[in-house]
């Protein structure tokens, strides 16, 4: 007679939607804190601990009992060691959690954004700096993140100014801004097509309504001549803006819809603006 050894399987739980779930969710779990100790002290913390369990697991199949005993008389601090050893980035991953939304950028996140954006055009304008600066919104620009430096940095006022201070490895190209971080710098982007504008308006702003036409982000630009601040959205640009007026075009959630021209001049699809895009 023939006997079948058992499969190893058998006894395995049935998978589920919710199995699947909770797998899911573990992982995700895992990934943010594997991101939130990345480049940290933490992280060889982790590898340190690590070989510990696994010289405790080798301790155990050679019963090295001496060995073996002292690491698990250990074992039960282990979790209070951690709190103390991890306590930095456990405020940090609560307060990130505590910021973030599901749905992406927080109101409390997207005011800080704003804020440190406004603070760099105040500077860059008071000197004459040129400046092309793009927020993301819902359609990607990862095309376009990828023709430029990876940064995957804060958003800040010291590094907006550093990345366009003239001379620099960075100056020349646009800087994109994903959510409450910049992703990269020296971006390459597309010029408009629009051949009545080409005469009228510069590299970087005939750059903004480009990159306006194809997606719905806006776009701050930085005059290098007369330092003034402009803004482009939906194919269409506004010139010689104030601060006030860019952080109210940051902070609320803009909507094309047909404006009311005040000085403006039309060419084909572009049109340029003393008074522009407001939300309805």
């Amino acid at each position: 007679m023939v006997h079948f050894m058992p499969s190893p399987f058998v006894d395995l739980p049935k998978f589920t939607i919710t199995a699947a779930i909770d797998i899911l969710l573990v992982a995700v779990l895992i990934y943010q804190f594997l991101l939130l100790i990345r480049g940290r002290r933490a992280f060889h913390i982790l590898v340190g601990l690590g070989i510990l369990g696994l010289i405790y697991a080798i301790a155990i199949g050679a019963q090295l009992e001496l060995l073996r005993t002292i690491l698990a008389t250990l074992a039960p601090y282990t979790a209070i060691a951690l709190i103390v050893m991890f306590q930095s980035e456990l405020r940090r991953m609560f307060a990130r959690l505590g910021r973030r939304t599901f749905l992406g950028v927080s109101q409390l996140e997207r005011r800080e954004v704003t804020q440190e954006i406004l603070l760099a055009l105040a500077h860059l304008s008071q000197r004459h700096v040129g400046a092309l600066i793009v927020v993301e919104r819902k359609i990607g620009l990862r095309t376009f993140v990828e023709s430029g430096v990876n940064l995957d940095a804060a958003v800040s006022r010291d590094l907006l100014c550093a990345i366009f201070q003239p001379g620099g490895a960075l100056h020349d190209g646009a800087v994109i801004i994903q959510g409450d971080r910049i992703g990269a710098a020296a971006c390459f982007l597309p010029l408009t097509t629009n051949p009545a504008l080409i005469t009228e308006l510069g590299t970087r702003h005939r750059a903004a309504l480009g990159i306006t036409e194809e997606s719905d982000c806006v776009v701050v630009i930085v005059s290098e001549e007369s330092g003034r601040i402009s803004m482009a959205a939906f194919g269409e640009i506004e010139l010689d803006v104030s601060i006030e007026r860019v952080e109210k075009l940051l902070t609320e959630r803009l909507q094309r819809r047909d404006m009311r021209t005040s000085g403006s001049v039309k060419h084909g699809s572009a049109a340029v603006r003393e008074s522009s895009f407001d939300r309805p």
